[in-house]
This record gives C-alpha cells, sequence and structure tokens, in this order.
C-alpha cells in the first residue's frame, strides 16, 4: 500500500499509469480520472445506469463504502464483473489504488 498523502484529502494512484492525484473526501472515481486527465468509459455520464465506468479497486481504506444494492443491479444488468466497482458511484473516503484493463 502507498503510505504518501499530499495532506488531508484521499489521493487516488492509477495503475498501471502510476499517475497520483489528491481529491477533495467525496470525490467519485469517475470525476477523480477525469480529473487526472485519464480516459474512462461512461455513455451515460456518470448516472450510474450504464455500468461501462468499472474499475477494480487494487488497495484500499477499509472505510471505503460497500457496493449498494443499486450498483449491484446495475453490474447484473450491464454484466460488469463483480470484482469491479463503478467509478461513478464510488466516492473516495481515503487513499485507494485503482486500476483499469486499458490504461
Amino acid at each position: 500500500m502507498f503510505t504518501y498523502a499530499f495532506g488531508m484529502n484521499p489521493v487516488v494512484r492509477f495503475l498501471p499509469v502510476d499517475q497520483s492525484i489528491q481529491v477533495p473526501a467525496g470525490t467519485t472515481l469517475l470525476e477523480a480520472a477525469r480529473q487526472a486527465g485519464l480516459p474512462l468509459a461512461s455513455s451515460c455520464s456518470g448516472e450510474g445506469v450504464c455500468g461501462r465506468c468499472g474499475m477494480r479497486i487494487v488497495n484500499q481504506d477499509p472505510s471505503l463504502a460497500p457496493e449498494t444494492e443499486s450498483e449491484r443491479r446495475v453490474k447484473a444488468r450491464n454484466r460488469v464483473d463483480d470484482g469491479l466497482r463503478l467509478a461513478c458511484r464510488t466516492g473516495i473516503s481515503a487513499n485507494i489504488t485503482v486500476t483499469t484493463s486499458y490504461w
């Protein structure tokens, strides 16, 4: 786990590009990826409908909120791997490392 932080706000580390960005707590993974200039699929504009923004959580703080029932339904309907989280629905509360299959 990476242990550095740039301050009180959480740091998101994106692999395998090995890019990090500090964001305010509550920022979604989708917003963080966009702020970092990294492409992330999302045809529903972050409304939690399309399931295209699936990201694998590589390393997380235990305080990361668990999936909601709504997130599970969207993933099931769109055949999203159970091991992925929807970036548009996953708020960041602590340092986290994530990846996708296309970076």
